[in-house]
């Protein structure tokens, strides 16, 4: 008996667990796989929709009683630099950036752990041991690289970013660095470089995962100008951080069926193929 991929993505619904931004909420994610001829069309769609990757899976937080979580991303366009932010480019003038494919190293592995080790000890990543760490980072169906920072003296790994290349950006899907250096704010600075990278490539947008009003944890993604975050069913510019906290109301949140229902898919016989 033949088998074949669905015609249209399959939606699913994770059960309940412990909100790892917001202490005494439950989360909740709709999901989808990402796999076959069409990943690169299905990821640029979702993720113009709120969506993040996690290898073959593409999620958006649709938690029952909390619509806190909101999708982020930067217009590079309408981005400016912090006096705050200029000093930490020159800090880290330091770094030189080499992006390579999606493979994973003894030497990134060994800074991830670190780096868990140091900042997210009790973390839902804290036990991943090396087989996992390398299907994060390889197991990859669409365009990604890993950009690796490099201190140029001492040729040390100092950071490492796993990006994908979507059609109108770049989405920082998972980014770790050395947790004996925190003055360097080296957080922020990849963030930084990667706008740099976007305005090199004429690619409008930074993403940068989930902004979270209230979460220690996020709070530095409110930092950037041009910040937008996906509410409401569209992207909205981020003046002012504390417009956006009524969004925590859960009549914020759509049935689950509703929010299948909204979602746009691209066209799976595009013009061309």
């Amino acid at each position: 008996m033949r088998h074949t991929l669905p015609i249209a993505p399959q939606f699913y619904v994770t059960a309940p667990q412990p909100c790892p931004y917001l202490a005494g909420r439950m989360e909740r994610k709709l999901f989808t796989a990402l796999q076959g001829e069409g990943a690169d069309r299905l990821n640029n769609a979702l993720s113009q929709q709120g969506f993040r990757r996690s290898q073959n899976v593409l999620y958006r937080p649709s938690c029952s009683d909390c619509a806190a979580c909101l999708s982020a991303r930067i217009d590079v366009a309408a981005f400016t630099a912090t006096k705050t932010q200029k000093r930490i480019a020159k800090r880290n003038a330091h770094l030189s950036r080499r992006a390579t494919s999606p493979w994973a190293t003894e030497d990134q592995y060994d800074l991830f752990r670190r780096y868990l080790d140091a900042r997210h000890a009790d973390g839902g990543m804290a036990d991943m041991d090396v087989f996992e760490f390398a299907a994060m980072i390889e197991e990859t169906p669409i365009r990604s690289r890993v950009i690796e920072y490099t201190d140029r003296d001492a040729r040390e790994l100092i950071a490492v970013a796993l990006t994908d290349v979507l059609e109108d950006g770049l989405s920082m899907v998972y980014s770790f660095y050395d947790p004996d250096l925190p003055k360097d704010s080296l957080g922020t600075w990849m963030i930084l470089d990667h706008i740099e990278i976007a305005r090199e490539n004429a690619l409008p947008y930074v993403y940068l995962g989930y902004w979270v009003p209230g979460s220690p944890k996020m709070g530095y993604k409110a930092n950037f100008s041009g910040l937008e975050v996906y509410s409401g069913g569209r992207w909205q510019k981020m003046t002012q951080p504390q417009d956006f906290a009524a969004t925590t109301h859960p009549l914020s949140t759509d049935p689950i069926a509703e929010q299948v229902a909204n979602i746009s898919l691209p066209d799976r016989h595009p013009t061309g193929r």
